[in-house]
């Protein structure tokens, strides 16, 4: 059954993609409508804030080929997991530094590929938390790309809300379910 779920997950994306106008903005995250789930943006790029969230291994394998920044729980690479705000797909200001970190690294490994694997808590639709993860995908994939990542080094994929980090209905949970993983290959 969760095989055939993924498979589901992934048609509805593509489905999501070629069918969905920009400004749809029912269905959301909390069941309520009218938020907008803007893409437009990141601030001004700069490298203030401080780093939250530590990645849970998604997609990394045994990480013996990535380098000992990755363990270093002081720098930025050692954080695989960006968090969003509720219905919203802007990357908060406070990862910046953290994709920045991933964007050169990449930059400087062209031959090394990640996996953005956008995911939403349980509010809202099944559809529109498939299209709000492909969104949270993409603009990390966008912050990347404007920083020197090749296109050939990114790859997005949406759960929705099919891959919750933690299990639960209330805030705390909800808040880290709201993610783009990035996930070394």
């Amino acid at each position: 059954m969760t095989f055939n779920k993924k498979y589901l997950a992934l048609a509805m994306a593509a489905i999501l993609t070629v069918g969905c106008s920009s400004d749809e903005k029912e269905g959301l995250e909390d069941g309520t409508q009218g938020t907008d789930a803007s893409t437009s943006g990141y601030s001004d790029g700069s490298m203030s804030g401080s780093q939250f969230g530590s990645g849970n291994g998604f997609g990394s394998g045994s990480g013996s080929h990535l380098g000992p920044e990755f363990s270093d729980p002081k720098n930025p690479l050692s954080k695989q997991v960006i968090y969003f705000e509720l219905d919203s797909s802007q990357v908060k200001q406070d990862y910046v530094p953290v994709v920045a970190a991933h964007a050169r690294y990449l930059a400087s490994h062209p031959n090394q590929r990640v996996i953005l694997a956008g995911n939403a808590d349980e509010r809202g639709s099944s559809e529109y938390n498939i299209a709000l993860g492909e969104q949270r995908a993409k603009s990390v994939e966008r912050m990347m790309r404007s920083q020197g990542v090749g296109a050939n080094q990114l790859e997005i994929v949406s759960y929705g809300e099919e891959k919750p980090a933690v299990s639960g209905s209330g805030e705390s949970a909800w808040q880290q379910n709201r993610r783009v993983e990035v996930g070394y290959q």
